[in-house]
């Protein structure tokens, strides 16, 4: 991989052409999408990998968390700070194909730790997109587009978790419709092995299409005296020396928005498994209610959020995305609460509705939050620190908190959804908790910041 050379400032006198911009978007949108079919696959698939390999709900947790979220979240880090520096459309397209051969080879796992293994590659693999996707984009579009641009991208977060859930139920309704398969070359095997590999390798193809985007041309400037350049990058210790010294305000977001995070990664995770268990839903019945949910819910619930910070900074409080983030872990409290005492199917799904709806709810506005308390030239860097902790708690705890009460406090596998109710609703309080006791030094540095940011503007 070359160091790139083509490096300008940014009075560059051409943005990309619009066309050229929003295809990039889109290629990058479906390798979103993607990635969450293959992130996801295993929530479709729990019942007959239990049967299978024997394992319990706790097991298949680590499966669908810990083993993800190891080196998904250790490697983001190191991964953005080569994409500053390196090819980020190669980036990419490496990460692709290494997390869709990854989940291929899932479809091999004879036991328990080859599978999980295997897991461990998927997440390696997909560490390597967002942060190479954020910094392509921003050279793609100019400052009064790009927010359009990057929401264009992060909603496909859930939009893929949809789709993933719908296309996927109905992929491996179809495949597992008999126990066993024969495949050239490799053989005969178990139904939920086909369809990692059913998921998985068409990844490979929109690797490929990843090469047919032009990577854009770097836009480097000079912010608060330092004179940005491929070759150099603010130490990580001075970034982590400027958290530290604003923990208060650091601390409430990150560990705020992480339980929040906790809610939806074990809604996610379990939601398939409690509609089967509890209301006898085939797998693809139940990745159709579940994407559908989805993909309407969570897309309005995270636009929502992001309309309520903007409209309450509009109106003078400079503190609008966090009280936007608390407003979403009270919604989750009621709902996670009363889901689980449904008796039918439809009732279920009627607060499930709401309780996703809150639970996706804060994130816009959690981006939003530390792009106005963050100095330009320390953005990138603490926003990854941010991904790293809201990754690793939420995607490493959610699913594995779930299925710890489900084994060991009600100790049957029909309790799972009295689990994910617990999980949210106490996940959801308690981040509330967190965000409030952020929210005064919050409201101080956010109003310092547009205070100098006026002054810019006013000199």
């Amino acid at each position: 991989m070359s160091k790139l050379t083509s490096q300008t400032n940014p009075a560059a006198p051409d943005w990309p052409s619009s066309k050229m911009a929003w295809y990039a978007v889109a290629v990058l949108f479906v390798a979103y999408t993607i990635s969450f079919a293959d992130r996801l696959i295993l929530s479709l698939l729990i019942q007959p990998i239990k049967l299978d390999l024997n394992l319990s709900d706790t097991k298949v947790s680590l499966l669908h968390g810990l083993a993800f979220a190891i080196f998904y979240t250790i490697m983001g880090i190191p991964i953005g700070r080569l994409a500053d520096r390196y090819s980020r459309r190669a980036i990419i397209a490496s990460g692709i194909a290494v997390w869709s051969l990854m989940t291929a080879l899932c479809g091999l796992a004879r036991g328990y730790w080859q599978l999980f293994s295997a897991r461990v590659g998927v997440g390696v693999g997909e560490a390597a997109l967002s942060p190479a996707a954020y910094s392509m984009i921003a050279d793609l579009f100019p400052p009064q587009k790009l927010g359009r641009a990057l929401s264009v991208y992060t909603t496909g977060a859930f939009v893929g978790a949809g789709l993933a859930f719908i296309i996927g139920g109905a992929v491996i309704q179809s495949v597992t419709s008999s126990p066993e398969i024969t495949i050239p070359v490799i053989g005969t095997v178990r139904s939920w092995q086909a369809a990692f590999f059913v998921v998985g390798l068409p990844g490979i193809i929109v690797a490929a299409l990843m090469f047919t985007v032009k990577e854009p041309i770097r836009r480097l400037s000079n912010h608060a005296g330092i004179t940005e350049s491929p070759e150099t990058a603010i130490p990580l210790s001075r970034v982590l020396s400027y958290i530290s010294s604003r923990w208060r305000i650091y601390g409430a977001h990150f560990l705020g928005f992480s339980l929040l995070g906790i809610v939806s990664n074990a809604i996610f995770a379990w939601t398939p498994a409690y509609l089967i268990r509890s209301f006898g839903l085939t797998v693809g019945q139940s990745g159709l209610a579940v994407g559908i949910i989805i993909l309407i819910f969570c897309t309005s619930g995270i636009m929502t959020g992001g309309w309520l910070s903007d409209h309450l900074v509009r109106k003078g409080r400079p503190d609008g995305a966090m009280r936007a983030g608390i407003v979403a872990a009270i919604g989750c409290v009621p709902f996670a609460l009363l889901m689980p005492l449904m008796t039918t199917l439809t009732w279920a799904l009627v607060f499930y509705c709401p309780l996703l709806f809150f639970a996706s709810f804060g994130f816009g506005a959690a981006a939003a939050a530390l792009q106005q308390i963050t100095p330009n030239r320390l953005r990138a860097v603490v926003s990854a620190c941010y991904l790293f902790l809201l990754n690793l708690i939420a995607i490493g705890l959610g699913p594995t908190l779930t299925a710890l009460i489900t084994d060991y406090v009600f100790g049957y596998d029909g309790a799972v959804g009295n689990s994910i109710g617990i999980i949210s609703a106490v996940s959801g309080l308690l981040g509330a908790i967190v965000l409030w006791l952020g929210l005064k030094p919050f409201r101080a540095e956010a109003a310092l910041q547009f205070e100098a940011e006026g002054s810019k503007q006013d000199s």
